[in-house]
């Protein structure tokens, strides 16, 4: 089975998305393969024009406040605050709000279990987690149980933040 095919089988299945897109050629490639969202670690607006274009889902990165508002206002769906964790973690997601309430923001790099519910509380819209969640050496040894649990984890982390979040009735 050819890579195409593999893409065209799990396409039926799957909301198939393609990440660290560094341009449009790539994105483009991306979603002749089937991908219908598409996040990037960094802000090039050509890679959101590709992408809006066809009327797919881009979640470009972004870190200064600068590069967050062009990527909103070139159309990113969502904006992917990266590395967030280096730079203040949820206190940088805080601030971000203050003068960008009207901007999705999801960080990345530097949330994991202790993280998650605050960076929901500083008005991140979501959170997205890499190695804390799934590593090669898990993969390569064939614990998925152990990926699931972890996922498990995040969701109870991730609804307790959202309960606490909520006004008391």
């Amino acid at each position: 089975m050819t890579k195409e095919q593999i893409l065209a089988a799990i396409r039926d299945i799957v909301v198939l998305g393609a990440g660290t897109v560094l341009d449009p050629e790539t994105a483009r490639v991306c979603m002749l393969a089937g991908a219908e969202f598409f996040v990037t670690p960094s802000l090039r607006v050509s890679t959101i024009e590709m992408v809006q274009r066809y009327s797919k889902v881009i979640c470009p990165g972004a870190l200064t406040p600068t590069e967050v508002l062009t990527a909103w206002e070139a159309g990113a769906d969502v904006v992917k605050v990266f590395p967030c964790g280096n730079v203040g973690g949820p206190k940088y997601i805080k601030a971000l709000r203050g003068p960008f309430p009207h901007i999705e923001m999801i960080p990345t790099g530097g949330v994991n279990l202790e993280t998650a519910g605050e960076f929901l509380k500083a008005g991140a819209c979501a959170v997205a987690v890499g190695g804390e969640l799934v590593d090669a050496k898990t993969i390569k040894d064939g614990h998925f149980d152990v990926i699931e649990e972890r996922a498990r984890q995040y969701l109870a982390a991730i609804a307790k933040a959202r309960a606490e979040m909520k006004p008391a009735a």
